[in-house]
């Protein structure tokens, strides 16, 4: 039986996504990538992830508007979301926030690492949880 953790990764840069894939796929999750909100809505049903990580800033759908669907669908509802986005406005998180994500990152203040580390905390992977900022 396959246990890996599967994470959907949700990013119009192609470039930055591929390199997030690779990461991910060294550390053992099971990854999928896809490149706009309409993908991700039908990826999340689908492949039924673990985990999603979400860009903000993407054609069509935004990444607010596909946190707002996942939540209020009953088969993803349940899914960890964290969003991965360069907006790095106080009001952005907090309309994140109050969409019920799970954790926001900035593209920005993040290394690739930081972004791991946080996914395996969602998926309750780390033994020592680390402390609340």
């Amino acid at each position: 039986m396959d246990t890996k953790k599967k994470i959907l990764l949700v990013e119009d840069d192609v470039a930055l996504a591929s390199v997030y894939k690779s990461r991910l796929e060294l550390e053992g999750f099971l990854t999928r990538e896809v490149n706009n909100g309409e993908q991700a809505l039908q990826a999340a049903l689908e492949f039924k992830p673990d985990l999603i990580l979400l860009d903000a800033m993407m054609p069509k759908i935004s990444g607010f508007d596909v946190l707002d669907i996942l939540r209020n669908t009953p088969e993803t509802s349940g899914i960890r979301v964290i969003m991965l986005t360069a907006l790095s406005q106080p009001k952005d998180k907090q309309r994140a926030e109050e969409l019920g994500v799970n954790d926001y990152l900035v593209k920005s203040q993040v290394v690739i690492g930081d972004v791991v580390e946080r996914v395996k905390y969602h998926l309750g992977m780390l033994a020592d949880q680390p402390a609340a900022q």
